[in-house]
Formats: structure tokens, C-alpha cells, sequence
């Protein structure tokens, strides 16, 4: 095996491991001046609003898995926003629409990033939050060297946000100029907001008052005023290529808070893996473990053809029970126990055979017949391959994606966090707020019966998929990566991977990486590549030459493009801590002692 990109880090002390460098030092600062893991989360959390902004913002939308040392307890943090109350498949029928527009004013939810950090420092935290938020608030006032993506973001949208999405030009366009890469970038209206929010917070006495406070200030003060009258008064061009006003208003931020709920888990080689339940595509990880647990991908080499068609043909069938049967379970029946039930796993595993299979698939459910989701005539596979979340702009296709976190510290607790949305290419710029609005309610159909057809105050059944594993006697691991619909490939590849070989954390991620788009994209416009196989080219010839042997439609990658993974865990074994984040793109980083 090739040597790691990067020595897997090991200590005694905490651990940070993130998509952006600054984000992992910021959550390390934390840790080294006192603070727990939760502590720690939130603030890389924040910063990450600000250095990835086309991945993620304060609009956006964030779910984590936490372990508690002190109650020996997994958590599953909900901070998906529903939809509005206005938001009902009758109201986008009567507009035209077959699909619901990826970009604009009619696809928000209420965003749900913001309540879910501070709900995290509230219950779990020790710190205030002004400092917490310092390092964030800081880089948006002081400024940030902008990312290459980011400025290569703007620059391609920059002519829709001059002509179409003014709100915007003013905090990403400088003198009608898209900003360079490495050019120091500050966003002072965020600055503002944070600066506001913090102040109207601390008018309460004690820590926990002032989070409560913050809560209320952003989901039924002035940031739900500045959203409410935007949403209101405007019209703007979306990816329909037409103009749209909001559906979105005040009275949905004030009623919504994120909650605390169990998670889902399943077993695989002595490990126990923690996941979000079926509002969103969570569970899909846990269905290909017992998939491949059936089909005994345990006795396979990792990295061999072999192994790859296996875990790609199991990819494919969990994920088109995803189509069919995931849907918010507070508004339809969670059929997970049953996707997971001993005998329908054999039957579905049963259809895994040599050659690749070019059919979508899904199950039936207690006698129950599956119902896939019609996604009208959008649905064309004439867009970029699924590398990451395609946003669409009036003009052209841009891709947002998403960010990931993982924590450790010297207690023992952990957090596993997938922040995303709200990007900068979504909607146009809430006036006075420095953020613009996430657009996951694109991610609902229009189809009447089907488990994620769009209803009011339902959560859509998002992409978003924080991962935690703990192994019998060995420790406990967070670990999770941004791709919509690769998230639960690229992270199955790296647990599955890591649960077979022992190989360091650092070693699995670095490995070779695969997935599918066989089945409906999650994000418009919801297309398909049956058969597909993306593999990175470092796989080598023999192995690519066997799977397309096998039937399987392979596109080669350059050796270092699919995946960015990241992991913290626990080794109770050694007493280490140890972390490892994806050395592709230059971005992410490990950090600890």
C-alpha cells in the first residue's frame, strides 16, 4: 500500500479535524484554553460559515451525532428546517413547476445552522457564547484569504448577481470585481449581524439566558424580521429562469427549534454505527452494512474489483429504498426497522450478482409496493457528474457542496458535523444580514403519496450524514465528508475499509475512492447515470479493467478528486486520541495534541 499523504496525528489532549484549516485551529484553540469537544465544535462551526461560503452559511442547515463521556450516550442533533407553512405542491403546481426551483426565493427552509450550534453550546458546551464566536465574527470583520473555490464561485456568478441578484454583488463583488484567490475577503455585514446578535444576547444575565437569548434574537428578532421582509417584497429570477417571490416568513423561525433524537445504528465487524434517522439519507449507510455483511464483502480484499463491485451493486439498492421509503418520519411512517430486517436484507442481497446491474431497483416494504418519485421532464442526465451538490443558476450549473467537522477531546466526548447550505450561489443576499437563505427544499418532490413529497413544516429528506462508530473494547470514532449523495459511498468506503484492514485513519481516507450516480440525484435537476462507476484512477488499470468487465459504465477520475473525509476518534486501547482529514483539494486539516 502507498504511504499515507499524511501521518495519522495521535495524543493525549483533543483533536479537530475539518474541511478548512482555519475552522480545525480555531476548534483547537478552544480546546487548549479549557473547552470541551461541543465547545470546540461550535466554534469551528462559525468559521466555517465564514471561510466556506460556497459550501455552507448561516442560512443553511447542519446535523450532528454527539457522545456524551459523562452519560455514555449518542445523540443525534436535528438542525434541518422544514418547509414553510405555504410551501404545499398545490402552490407549485399552480405556478408551472414540476420541480421545485434549486436556487431563489421558493426553495428555503427555515435554516436551521445557527439554532443547532447554539442548541449544541447550550446543553453541551461550558463556554459563553461571545467566545465561541469570536474567531468567526473575527474573520468576517478583519477578513479571511478566500479560497480559490470560493473566488472561482463568485466569478461565475458574478454577471447573475450584478443583473439579477444585487444583494449579493454588494458583500461578494468589490467595484463590480470578483475577488482573487488568497485575496483577503471580509463579509462586515455578517460582521454586523454576529456583533447584533451578540449584544441583544447578553442583555440577559448567565450563559445559558444568553443563548436562549441568541436563539430568540435569530429566529424571532431582527433576523427573522430582515428574512420576512425580504421574502415579502421581492421577486427574483431562480433556476426556472423565471422570477419568484418567497414563501418562507417569520412565523415559521419563531415556531421551529432543533431537537434532540435517538439515533439509528446497526452492527458491523465488532462496531456499532450511530446515524441520523430517514429524514435523511442516513440510514442508507447502515442498509449497505447489512447488504454487505450478507454478501460477505468481509472475506474480500479491500480495493480489489471484487470488492468494488460489491460494495457499488449494495450502494445501488440501498439507495433506490432511499427513493422509494425515506421520508421525515414526524409526517410519514419510518419503515427503517423493516429496510433492516434479517430476511428482507438476504432477499436484497440475493440480487447482488457478478455482472453490474443498470436497473433502479427498490424494495417492497410489508407487502407494500415501492413508489419512486416523478421528477417531470427536468430530470435529464445533461448535467455535471454528482461530485457534489449542483446548484443551478438561470445560466449555468454551479456546484455548492457542503463542509464536515470531527472533534475529540481528553474526556472523551465526541462530535460528528455535516454543515451545509445557505451557500453564496443559492439565493440572493438577505439585506443588512451578510447571508443569504439555503434552497434544500429542492430536495422534496411533487409526487402526492410519496414519503418526501413536499408538506408544510416537514423536514426534506436531505443529504446531510454525520457519522459515529463504537467498536467493542477499542473506542469510539466520528468521522463523516461532504458530497450529497456520495456522502454515504465515500464514508462507507473509508469505514468499511478501516473496520477490514486496521489500516490508520490517515491510510483509509487516502485510499482509492469510488461511488455511483445510478440512481436520482437529490439535488435538481434529480438526474440519473444507471450503471455509472466514478472511480479515481490510482484503483489501477487491472482493477477498472475487470469492473467494466463486470458491466459497470466506469468513469476514471484523476488520482486524487473523490472524497474529503475526515475523522477524530477515541482508542481506548492505546488511551490515544488520533485524527486525519483529506489531503485532496488543500483544504482540510487535522490538528491536536
Amino acid at each position: 500500500m502507498a504511504h499515507p499523504t499524511r501521518p495519522e496525528l495521535k495524543g493525549t489532549f483533543g483533536m479537530v479535524a475539518s474541511t478548512h484549516w482555519l475552522a480545525s485551529a480555531s476548534g483547537m484553540a478552544v480546546l487548549e484554553r479549557g473547552g470541551n469537544a461541543f465547545d470546540a465544535a461550535v466554534a469551528a462551526g462559525f468559521v466555517l460559515q465564514v471561510v466556506e461560503p460556497h459550501l455552507n452559511g448561516p442560512g443553511g442547515d447542519m446535523p450532528a451525532l454527539v457522545y456524551e463521556a459523562s452519560r455514555h450516550q449518542v445523540s443525534v442533533l436535528s438542525g434541518q428546517g422544514p418547509a414553510p407553512r405555504l410551501a404545499t405542491v398545490e402552490r407549485f403546481r399552480s405556478l408551472g413547476l414540476d420541480q421545485i426551483p434549486g436556487t431563489g426565493l421558493l426553495a428555503p427552509c427555515v435554516p436551521g445552522a445557527v439554532g443547532a450550534w447554539l442548541t449544541l453550546l447550550r446543553d453541551l458546551g461550558t463556554w459563553r457564547l461571545r467566545d465561541v464566536l469570536e474567531f468567526a465574527a473575527g474573520y468576517a470583520q478583519a477578513g479571511h484569504p478566500l479560497l480559490p473555490r470560493v473566488a472561482a464561485t463568485i466569478e461565475n456568478v458574478g454577471q447573475l448577481f450584478q443583473t439579477e441578484w444585487p444583494t449579493s454583488a454588494e458583500i461578494w463583488l468589490k467595484q463590480g470585481r470578483a475577488p482573487g484567490a488568497g485575496e483577503l475577503f471580509s463579509n462586515r455585514a455578517l460582521a454586523a449581524a454576529f456583533g447584533r446578535l451578540l449584544t441583544e444576547a447578553e442583555a440577559r444575565t448567565g450563559r445559558e439566558n444568553e443563548i436562549e437569548g441568541a436563539l430568540a434574537t435569530w429566529y424571532e428578532g431582527f433576523v427573522a424580521e430582515a428574512i420576512d421582509d425580504f421574502l415579502r417584497q421581492s421577486q427574483v429570477q431562480d433556476s426556472s429562469g423565471r422570477r419568484h417571490g418567497g414563501l418562507l416568513s417569520a412565523d415559521d423561525l419563531a415556531t421551529w427549534r432543533p431537537t434532540w433524537e435517538r439515533s439509528c445504528s446497526a452492527s458491523y465487524g465488532g462496531w456499532r454505527v450511530h446515524k441520523p434517522g430517514p429524514w435523511s439519507q442516513a440510514p442508507v449507510f447502515l442498509q449497505q452494512l447489512a447488504l454487505l455483511q450478507a454478501a460477505g464483502l468481509q472475506d474480500l480484499e479491500p480495493g480489489t474489483a471484487e470488492f468494488v463491485h460489491v460494495v457499488v451493486e449494495a450502494a445501488k439498492l440501498a439507495f433506490a429504498d432511499r427513493e422509494a421509503w425515506y421520508g421525515d418520519p414526524a409526517c410519514v411512517p419510518d419503515v427503517t426497522s423493516e429496510l433492516m430486517a434479517p430476511g428482507y436484507v438476504r432477499e436484497r442481497s440475493g440480487l447482488i450478482a457478478e455482472h453490474c446491474s443498470l436497473d433502479l431497483r427498490p424494495g417492497s416494504v410489508g407487502g407494500r409496493p415501492p413508489l419512486l418519485p416523478d421528477y417531470g421532464a427536468g430530470a435529464q442526465a445533461d448535467s455535471p457528474p454528482g461530485l457534489g451538490d449542483p446548484t443551478f443558476t438561470p445560466a449555468a450549473p454551479q456546484t455548492g457542496d457542503t463542509c464536515h467537522l470531527d472533534v475529540v477531546d481528553r474526556w472523551g466526548n465526541l462530535v460528528s458535523a455535516t454543515p451545509s447550505g445557505g451557500w453564496l450561489q443559492s439565493s440572493p443576499a438577505i439585506p443588512g444580514l451578510g447571508f443569504c437563505l439555503g434552497t434544500r427544499a429542492q430536495i422534496f418532490n411533487l409526487t402526492p403519496g410519496h414519503p418526501n413529497v413536499l408538506a408544510p413544516v416537514k423536514r426534506p429528506r436531505t443529504t446531510l450524514s454525520p457519522s459515529l462508530a463504537e467498536h467493542q473494547g477499542a473506542g469510539r470514532l466520528a468521522f463523516g465528508t461532504p458530497g450529497a449523495d456520495q456522502q454515504d459511498q465515500w464514508a462507507l468506503n473509508f469505514f468499511v475499509r478501516l473496520a477490514q484492514s486496521g489500516e490508520s485513519l490517515q491510510a483509509a481516507i487516502d485510499a482509492p475512492m469510488f461511488h455511483t450516480d445510478h440512481f436520482p440525484r437529490s439535488f435538481l435537476p434529480h438526474d440519473s447515470r444507471p450503471g455509472s462507476l466514478y472511480i479515481e484512477e490510482r484503483a489501477g488499470p487491472a482493477v477498472i479493467g475487470e469492473l467494466r468487465r463486470r458491466g459497470h459504465q466506469v468513469v476514471v477520475q484523476p488520482g486524487w478528486s473523490l472524497g474529503r473525509l475526515s475523522a477524530a476518534a477515541w482508542d481506548t486501547r492505546s488511551r490515544l486520541l488520533k485524527a486525519a482529514a483529506n489531503a485532496r483539494g488543500d483544504q482540510g486539516y487535522a490538528v491536536g495534541r
